[in-house]
């Protein structure tokens, strides 16, 4: 490996492994109070769960939606905070069949939070389930097997479903339907990603400078999961090169050893774009990408792409990926012919 550099890889993922997910958690908000950005659906949140106390009610499902690492798992934990709840957390592909299923719903008490983190991933026969116990709070489980089998109705305590979804084009009418309260969460503006910064650094011990802390959020993809794991990288610079402080200087290494340029795109977002980029503009299948990069397809579907996307670099097509003008630019390459023009969704 080149001193001074890391191996490309997903760096500016906003998925959380295990060592990520811990991380993250010590520098979660304890309450609505302390959650940056959002502003809207935080306020939407306040309301119809201090509605619903106001009523002695249980809070309605609520069905989170929107990028990775904008902080649904975090406000599934506020909701449990505010409402003064147990909170339970699963993800979508852990539930392999319906039982498992009703191992985890006969466990909540009124009130209750059951947090199910990629929802989308459900097995039908488990989402099924799921419909009943959701709308009427009473699950069928079968018992035995053949012609001696027999099904036991459980009667379920009254409880808050927070589903969270990437990818909510995949979920069925009938189950999101069932959600009365629908959130979807924004990438969000450089302003409140420099806020979530500083209180990150507080919280981590850290000197960050305003400067450090702008450049920072500029680059972090509008996603304070990416912003936080920046800043713990520019803290391990500055020790290492016995400064006291992340400043601009800091800053500005550690991106360069992380391989992020000026528009936030790292090593393998460029070499993305430098697939397109060697078709001369021509539309490619999402495969031969994935197969030129070395990455999976979901990957570069659900982690990369959006972002380039949204700045502008790539099109998606019914023929395929294309590369803008703004993607030969970038990569200072002309185009053979002219490229179409997209615009940056970040308006800068």
């Amino acid at each position: 490996m080149v001193e001074g550099k890391v191996p490309e890889g997903r760096v500016l993922s906003a998925k959380s492994g295990e060592d990520e997910a811990r991380l993250d958690a010590t520098l979660r908000p304890r309450n609505f109070g302390e959650f940056v950005g959002q502003a809207k659906v935080v306020e939407n949140l306040r309301v119809w769960i201090d509605a619903a106390r106001g009523r002695q009610e249980v809070l309605d499902h609520v069905l989170f939606t929107g990028p990775p690492g904008l902080g649904k798992t975090t406000l599934a934990h506020l909701i449990a905070e505010r409402t003064g709840a147990e909170l339970y957390a699963t993800s979508g592909p852990v539930l392999e069949k319906a039982g498992d299923l009703a191992g985890v719903l006969t466990k909540l008490a009124r009130g209750d939070v059951l947090f199910i983190d990629e929802v989308h991933a459900l097995r039908r026969p488990v989402a099924e389930a799921l419909y009943s116990a959701m709308e009427d709070f009473r699950i069928d489980v079968m018992l035995g097997s053949g012609p001696d089998a027999s099904s036991l109705r459980l009667d379920l305590a009254r409880f808050t479903l927070v589903g969270a979804t990437t990818r909510d084009g995949l979920l069925p009418a009938p189950f999101r339907s069932r959600f009365p309260v629908a959130e979807r969460l924004e990438p969000y503006p450089s302003e409140d990603l420099v806020r979530v910064l500083q209180r990150s650094a507080d919280l981590l011990g850290v000197r960050l400078e305003p400067e450090a802390a702008r450049l920072l959020a500029s680059r972090s993809r509008g996603t304070p999961r990416v912003a936080n794991r920046f800043l713990r990288r520019m803290r391990d610079v500055a020790q290492v090169r016995g400064s006291e402080v992340v400043d601009e200087r800091v800053a500005t290494e550690g991106l360069r050893m992380l391989g992020v340029d000026e528009e936030g795109l790292d090593a393998l977002d460029r070499r993305v774009l430098q697939c397109l980029v060697r078709n001369r503009g021509r539309p490619v299948g999402l495969k031969t990408i994935a197969v030129s990069v070395g990455e999976e397809e979901t990957t570069i579907e659900e982690v990369y792409e959006p972002y380039l996307i949204q700045r502008g670099f790539l099109l998606k097509t019914p023929r395929g990926r294309q590369a803008t003008e703004r993607a030969f630019a970038h990569l200072g390459v002309a185009p053979a012919e002219p490229a179409p023009a997209a615009r940056d969704l970040f308006g800068s």
